[in-house]
């Protein structure tokens, strides 16, 4: 049984149509993953990473979604400097990392702070350095398999295709 959290009454969207209010769950540079509980509504850690990757920007969920891997939409947003668990960040989506972990589909929203002025010329994945978009798939190609999980990866979609993934999540949770 899940319980209700405060992050039930967030709207994962903005009035701006490419913005999304993002929940940190892990900052930048972190190896322990940390999750909301869905029992307790807190955040819990689950594990520490079995590598020694860490994650390349904060990472965590769009309140009110649901994906297809059953848990709240994934998003990681570039950040400068990490900030902290339960953060919210409003973010401007560039774009989409596809991937499957354990041979269903676990899509990660790329985003950055919409209001941050290093990233106020990213719009668009070809904004990106193509350097981070790599470090980006390497990180989640690679960070379960010292604990046996295999995780492929499906490319990148643009912004298009994140806001349609975006919706289908608002529309399922709904």
């Amino acid at each position: 049984m899940t319980s209700p959290t405060a992050f039930d009454n967030i709207d994962p969207r903005t009035s701006e149509p490419r913005v999304v209010r993002a929940i940190v769950e892990i900052p930048k540079g972190r190896r322990s993953k940390i999750e909301l509980d869905k029992e307790t509504g807190l955040f819990k850690l689950d594990r520490f990473l079995y590598s020694s990757s860490h994650y390349p920007g904060d990472y965590g969920f769009l309140p009110r979604t649901l994906a297809e891997d059953g848990d709240a939409l994934d998003i990681l947003v570039m950040v400068s400097e990490p900030t902290f668990t339960g953060c919210l960040i409003e973010s401007r989506v560039v774009g989409v990392f596809r991937m499957r972990d354990r041979g269903s589909a676990d899509y990660k929203v790329l985003a950055v702070p919409s209001r941050d002025p290093l990233f106020a010329e990213y719009h668009e994945l070809k904004d990106v350095p193509p350097h981070f978009l790599r470090e980006v798939e390497h990180f989640f190609l690679t960070y379960k398999q010292l604990e046996g999980g295999v995780t492929e990866a499906d490319g990148w979609g643009d912004v298009e295709e994140a806001l349609q993934v975006i919706d289908a999540s608002v529309a399922r949770r709904t």
